[in-house]
């Protein structure tokens, strides 16, 4: 059976009623539920990982959305239990004065994955067709001018034989605010609301016009954008891995079961005494 049957079948479990997701429609996922489903989805993904490097293949996945969508945490259920030498996140800051001069695209090929890789962008090129825009970052020169060659540039991208996945992360303002304030609240998530986050507040109207209009330029067959919906966090995680590892037709290549060799006899070597080493105070 292959991937996509047995998911599938997991899924034909779920709706009827054998695995219970959220205890009824409208309500959200249950923390036990998501728990475990997230847990067996990861054990996909290690598959589908292991899978792009026997083959050489190659993916880039897109994270976009509005502020406090969630995108970032369903980055982390995604490479958790990734090996981080081949899965690797991009999360760029604001361009250097000589990134500024260079070809606008050129500073997210320098994070495209090499063969085995998959590297996934916690924001991207679409900067310019959002908050720089937005923000008043950029000239509508330079919008126009992105909108004619993103989906070249895409196209170009898949040509080369990188997969391209690109989700949206929709969040409606009642949740983006619950979010906003849980982050004011808690010191442990207040480094997420940057100053940008706040000031993109009194824009709502402009950011859901620009996403419009950057979605009627570069939601194209070849490279079409996914759209999630993220007002419940687990619901939103567990529906982008499951479609993600939809999008890889990978099969299963777990090896056969490791037996551990005999550990070294120490026949001969004494080691330093313990005192001699300087151990960090027991805190706890």
């Amino acid at each position: 059976m292959g991937n996509t049957e047995k998911l599938e079948d997991d899924q034909k479990e779920i709706q009827s009623g054998k695995l219970s997701a959220n205890g009824g429609s409208g309500k959200k996922v249950k923390k036990k539920f998501y728990e475990e489903e997230m847990s067996r989805l990861q054990i996909e993904l290690v598959k589908m990982q292991e899978w792009m490097r026997a083959n050489n293949d190659r993916a880039i996945v897109i994270f976009e959305g509005r502020d406090a969508a969630g995108k970032g945490g369903a980055i982390k259920a995604i490479t958790e239990c990734l090996n981080p030498r081949y899965a690797r996140v991009a999360a760029l800051p604001k361009p250097s004065d000589r990134e500024r001069g260079q070809w606008y695209f050129q500073r997210y090929v320098a994070h495209f994955p090499t063969f085995g890789e998959i590297v996934f962008f916690d924001r991207s090129w679409y900067n310019r067709s959002g908050v720089e825009r937005v923000m008043g970052f950029c000239t509508q020169e330079d919008v126009e001018d992105f909108f004619r060659a993103c989906p070249q540039f895409e196209r170009m991208i898949v040509r080369s034989g990188i997969r391209l996945i690109k989700y949206w992360f929709s969040v409606s303002d009642e949740e983006q605010e619950k979010r906003f304030q849980a982050r004011i609240d808690d010191p442990t998530k207040r480094w997420k609301l940057s100053d940008m986050d706040l000031a993109a507040r009194s824009h709502w109207v402009d950011f859901s016009k620009a996403k419009d209009e950057m979605f009627a330029y570069t939601d194209t067959k070849q490279c079409p954008w996914w759209v999630v919906n993220a007002d419940d966090k687990r619901r939103a995680r567990l529906n982008c891995v499951r479609h993600l590892l939809e999008q890889i037709p990978y099969t299963d290549l777990t090896p056969q079961s490791i037996k551990l060799p005999p550990r070294q006899e120490n026949e001969h070597y004494i080691r330093p005494p313990m005192e001699d080493q300087t151990f960090i105070p027991n805190f706890y």
